[in-house]
């Protein structure tokens, strides 16, 4: 046998983790180099990164590991984290993910690798996912219309009170009620955006909710401590003074109560995790948020309404996006940028699966274990605090210290946090008899002698006295054909399949959305979310049961400072929205430590995406707008000239760097320096983080205070629009105002600072994805993976160029990690529009790049490190295919409207329709190039009417009659 030429050192390198996820090979980077004009990746970043920023020397993260090297640690981690029963509430239940939905959604890249449905031709699978998780919220709240989900129960309640501010006719009221048995994290949210807002919070009673001046109300149904109570009498009297009522419910409890609607409340919110979702140690979870129709405006997040194509079939789109921060800016009603559209589908289709049946038999067992503990704990002696309750029940006891200690012992966790004889039990879907059994033991002691088959016949015969029969549900809820048709797993399966063969995720083809940052989510990362491990844990456990889960946050932190600079990070928020948000509100608070409370001016480049203004308002800064110059750069006559007039007021800048127009500019530390000398903050937004990871760093540039998009740059999955981790970094100045947490000592803060999520860390359960990547890249790895993004953006910038305009450039002719092609010229010739080549690229298998922004008529295209020469080729096949395609719409060759471009996208329907009278082929239609053969994709649907959907808006699931009737 011939002995092979290699070292072992280079035998285990073959195995890296780093060459599955940078795309090209190392041949083929050296052809893209020679045709970029570079000699390698490290002249290419001279010829790219302003040499003032570069990093002087490598990232400390350490070396790349191997897939199994990495799990194997991790599970070591994992292992720390002690499991045990969980009865604590408070808006957090174990739950049961059929396996159906577990191993076809949750773990299936068709699902999680999607995008955010902004072409929705080629994503109506998910889009009527959430149609269906709208209209089971609006069965269950009782009100008219729903949204697609927001981030937690907590923010959703923030959300409530500002919609309330808005519409409320009580104007001059400036205080807002939150009765004092609402769960204490959604306290600390409200309280934290009050204070940002400048409303006043009053905590009390809810009975003594109308005896107060306020525009708005938050009540809980069933109440924290678990009372049951009828709130309509409340919800009118509120409404007498016009105040706006809004109601956080326990989605599961709806089943079998009366819904807050039918009460009279004008909005209600609350968790759809127990709807299938593991508790992950905090998220991420569905929050569910419906209102009445008159306050469509002013509803914050996403909705899916129902339109139709041009073939006149009902289609799906969201609805009403001129709400939306990203066009209404500083006038946006939020800044809330996403939803959790993975969640919020998994717990739709746990409502589809499970039926009205199941659902109703779930729920009632839940409550059927509560009433069976509760009475065994009566007959022993113990009082309850409540006389209803639907699974949470409050027991009175003596020696409260001692009854924690012991339970902890038994592999239970109760909940302590109330008052000093108070003990909270809530009972879930997985609580079993064996679980009922320890709690009895527990509380009554081994020789109690009671039978569960006993208690349980004198409830069936006497009935269940914890609900009132005043609040039990009356009316048919999921009564939709969608709910009653997919009971068993074969059906169930092929339905989840239908829909996920209508979206096209990154499973299929390259997405070159520009700053979304579409990479490899690779199955490495994925597979420890659904540890048991890090899905049972409750966030509230407590600490020292979840020093895995410690450990590894602890780890990532140190490896996220290492690489933006700074000096401290939170990993609480749970969006790149909220992190903007939370760095914001560390600006405010620390020029108010400071005696300058009154900087309250944020200075953007007019170029900004359009959560930083919407941000900027939620913590109630005055923006300003700094102008670009005509190469796109942030204008720095006009930063300095807008500093100094503002300069006693001047709070902050927020700039995104590289530039949103996918250019590193020469001026930023100058930038950074007119701010800080006016006595502003920077905010740095970490949007474009993938063009600077081991290359340069906020924290060297300049920067203050900067989110990450764990879910672009650190390769936590976008989810079809959600989830998402936007944890931020920080100057040592600034660490003292990271947001806290009141169940929860975040450890890293102040103590009194308020939280911007319902729990701790955010969606803890997703970060292990982070970890993963970081581990298994290295030091190393991480600096090729920003530096193969850029050379994939600059070969396809100089492959298209000739084609269409490469609108900004920086330095040598480079773009950093994306670039812009302009279409404005071409579009003033053939009257062809951005819009027509987005829905062209859906014929040739392609998700469109991010249409109009920042500048409008252009499309911005992020390649990423993960794709390779191939798909990189492929796409400018197609780009340069399009553009031929144009320029027949040009000369005349074909007609404005009779064109591939103008019909497009083409479906099925098209091609096999009898009656095809169009100038162009079919063959040209539906396969423009030969590649496209291989593995074509077919939209579903074809171009959707939006201005029909937003006349007519529909946002809950059509008949089966309307479906026929069409």
């Amino acid at each position: 046998m011939a002995n092979i030429p290699f070292s072992l050192a280079q035998l285990e390198q073959s195995e890296d983790f780093v060459r599955r996820h940078i795309g090209p090979s190392e041949s083929e980077m050296a052809e893209m180099l020679e045709f970029v004009g570079a000699d390698s990746l490290d002249d290419l970043m001279k010829q790219t990164v302003p040499a003032g920023i570069r990093l002087p020397e490598a990232l400390n993260i350490g070396d790349s590991i191997t897939e199994v090297q990495a799990l194997h640690e991790l599970k070591q981690i994992a292992a720390k984290n002690q499991i045990k029963r969980s009865f604590i509430g408070m808006g957090y239940s174990d739950t049961i993910t059929p396996n159906v939905i577990l191993r076809n959604v949750l773990e299936n890249p068709g699902w999680y690798t999607a995008y955010t449905p902004y072409q929705p031709e080629i994503a109506q699978g998910r889009l009527e996912a959430l149609l269906n998780f709208q209209q089971v919220t609006i069965d269950l709240t009782g009100l008219e219309l729903a949204s697609a989900s927001l981030l937690d129960e907590a923010t959703a309640a923030a959300e409530a009170m500002g919609l309330a501010k808005r519409v409320s006719k009580n104007r001059k009221a400036n205080s807002f009620f939150v009765a004092d048995d609402v769960h204490p994290q959604t306290l600390d949210v409200v309280k934290t955006r009050a204070d940002m807002f400048g409303f006043d919070v009053i905590v009390g009673k809810e009975s003594e909710a109308a005896s107060h001046d306020v525009f708005g109300a938050l009540l809980q149904y069933p109440g924290t401590t678990g009372e049951v109570k009828d709130l309509t009498d409340i919800i009118s009297a509120l409404h007498d003074n016009k105040a706006i009522v809004s109601v956080a419910a326990d989605i599961m409890s709806l089943v079998l109560l009366k819904s807050p609607g039918e009460m009279g409340a004008d909005v209600v919110l609350g968790s759809a995790q127990r709807f299938g979702v593991p508790m992950g140690y905090g998220g991420p979870h569905a929050a569910f948020f419906a209102t009445r129709d008159a306050y469509k405006r002013s509803l914050p997040g996403r909705i899916i309404g129902v339109s139709k194509d041009t073939r006149g079939r009902p289609a799906l789109r969201m609805a009403l996006q001129t709400r939306e921060q990203h066009i209404r800016r500083e006038k946006a009603n939020s800044n809330i940028c996403t939803a959790q559209v993975l969640l919020a589908n998994m717990a739709s289709f746990y409502a589809v699966y499970h039926g009205p049946k199941g659902l109703k038999t779930i729920a009632t067992r839940i409550n059927r274990l509560a009433d069976l503990l509760a009475s065994a704990l009566t007959r022993h002696g113990y009082a309850l605090k409540h006389s209803s309750w639907f699974d949470t029940i409050t027991v009175l006891v003596d020696d409260k210290a001692s009854l924690i200690a012991r339970a902890a012992e038994a592999g239970m966790n109760l909940r302590s946090d109330l008052a000093d004889n108070e003990v909270g039990i809530s009972i879930d879907e997985t609580t079993n008899r064996h679980d009922l059994k320890a709690l009895i033991d527990l509380f009554c002691g081994d020789l109690h002698g009671f039978d569960i088959e006993m208690l349980d016949a004198e409830i069936t015969t006497q009935g269940s006295k914890s609900l009132p029969e005043s609040l039990l549900r009356s009316d048919d809820i999921l009564s939709n054909p969608v709910f009653n048709s997919y009971h068993s797993e074969t059906e169930m399966l092929r339905y989840i399949k239908s829909l996920e063969d209508k979206d096209l995720a990154l499973n299929h083809s390259m997405i070159s959305l520009g700053s979304c940052t579409m990479k490899l989510n690779a199955t490495a990362e994925m597979i420890p979310v659904t540890w048991p491990e890090f899905g049972k844990l409750h966030p509230f456990a407590p600490i020292e049961q979840a020093q895995g889960y410690k450990q590894m946050i602890d780890e990532l932190s140190e490896w996220l400072i290492n690489i933006t600079g700074y000096d401290a990070m939170s990993m609480q928020p749970n969006s790149g929205a909220q992190g903007e948000y939370a760095g914001l509100i560390a600006i405010k608070n620390y020029h108010e430590s400071r005696g300058e409370g009154h900087r309250d001016v944020c200075l953007i480049p007019s170029s900004a995406h359009g959560t930083n203004p919407a941000s900027a308002q939620m913590v109630s800064l005055k923006v300003v707008v700094v102008n670009c110059d005509k190469n796109g750069n942030v204008d720095l006559a006009d930063l300095r000239k807008k500093a100094a007039e503002v300069a006693d007021n001047l709070s902050c800048a927020m700039i995104t760097y590289p530039s949103t127009h996918g250019v590193y500019e020469e001026t930023i530390k100058e930038m950074c320096d007119i701010v800080h000398e006016f006595g502003g903050q920077v905010y740095m937004d970490g949007a474009n983080m993938n063009a600077q990871v081991g290359v340069t760093s906020p924290g060297l540039i300049g920067g203050d205070v900067s989110h990450l998009n764990l879910h672009k740059t650190f390769c936590i999955p976008h989810g079809g629009g959600g989830p998402g981790m936007g944890p931020i970094g920080v100057k040592a100045h600034l660490a003292p105002f990271l947001p806290n947490h009141q169940v929860i000592d975040t450890g890293n803060t102040t103590a009194g600072n308020g939280a911007v999520s319902a729990a701790p860390w955010g969606s803890a359960s997703i970060l292990p994805i982070s970890y993963m990547y970081i581990k298994m890249m290295g030091s190393a790895g991480l600096k090729k993976a920003t530096e193969v993004a850029m050379l994939n953006a600059n070969y396809i910038a100089q492959k298209l160029e000739g084609h269409y305009p490469v609108l900004y450039k920086g330095r040598n002719n480079r773009v950093a990690h994306e670039c812009i092609i302009d279409l404005r010229p071409i579009k003033e010739s053939s009257g062809v529009s951005e819009m027509d080549v987005a829905k062209r690229l859906n014929d040739y298998g392609f998700h469109a790049p991010t249409m109009s922004f920042p500048v409008a008529g252009t499309l911005m295209i992020e390649p990423t490190e993960s794709e390779a020469k191939a798909e990189l080729d492929r796409f400018i096949e197609a780009m340069i295919c399009i553009r031929a395609e144009m320029a027949k719409v040009e000369s005349g060759e074909w007609d404005a409207t009779d064109n591939p471009l103008h019909n497009a996208p083409h479906t099925l329907d098209d091609i096999c329709d009898s009656d095809w009278n169009r100038s162009y082929d079919r063959q040209t239609a539906a396969y423009p190039v030969p590649s496209v053969a291989r593995n074509k994709f077919w939209p579903s649907v074809n171009r959707i009417d939006d201005v029909y959907g937003d006349r007519n808006l529909i946002c809950s699931c059509p008949s089966i009659e309307t479906y026929m009737e069409d």
